[in-house]
């Protein structure tokens, strides 16, 4: 199968599940004709990069290293059969549901291009917290998603432009490294051994890297 976007996807506002925050999450994401990709600014609170998502936590969430979010319908599939349940295009809060392409063995800083123009990079590992738990309504959910090792992947935006449904996804000259995407979630999860992996290529941007080596020099 040819690796492609299935579905662009962006935020329908609603009171924040997992009760921490007044202002509305944007985790549920409905299908849409197409989304607008650009870089925001760099820090958390800078908004996404893609025209009229919404940001709900501004603490942990938006910015250039998370402008965009990915996940693949294949793992929704998946986990449709295991929950009994149906999981639309968007429902784990990502904005591009992709079909054909493994994300989490794409290598972090892999540049991909989407359609003719739009160029993103894969960034850092999606970590799952108390409003996915509570938007899933599913128990443990948190650790049954890291256990299944498969987080979708946030992306850059390195050229912008529009995405739309049907748009190819081509996979571009890969960086000069071998961590990929499930290896740095499990690191980012507590895998100390991953963890050195991902430290040793030097390639999750500099305040990621820095909690990293932080946290092994605290627990070795």
């Amino acid at each position: 199968m040819t690796a492609r976007v299935r579905s662009t996807n962006l935020a329908h506002p609603k009171p924040d599940p997992g009760g921490r925050r007044e202002r509305p999450t944007g985790i549920d994401k409905r299908p849409v004709d197409g989304v607008e990709l650009f870089t925001p600014g760099p820090r958390y609170g800078d908004g996404a990069g893609v025209v009229g998502d919404l940001v709900g936590d501004s603490q942990h969430h938006g910015g250039a290293q998370k402008a965009v979010y990915a996940f693949a319908r294949e793992e929704l599939d998946r986990w449709e059969d295991e929950l009994q349940r149906g999981l639309s295009d968007g429902m784990f809060g990502e904005n591009l549901t992709t079909e054909g392409i493994e994300l989490e063995r794409l290598l972090i800083n892999q540049r991909l291009r989407v359609g003719e123009d739009v160029v993103v990079e894969v960034s850092i590992p999606r970590t799952p917290c108390a409003t996915f738990s509570g938007h899933l309504r599913e128990k443990a959910w948190v650790r049954r998603f890291t256990e299944r090792g498969r987080c979708g992947v946030y992306l850059r935006v390195a050229a912008p432009g529009t995405v739309r449904p049907g748009d190819e996804i081509e996979v571009l000259e890969p960086p000069g490294h071998d961590v990929d995407m499930r290896t740095a979630f499990a690191a980012a999860m507590g895998d100390n051994e991953a963890a050195k992996r991902v430290v040793a290529a030097g390639c999750l941007p500099a305040l990621y890297h820095e909690r990293m080596v932080q946290r092994l020099v605290a627990r070795p």
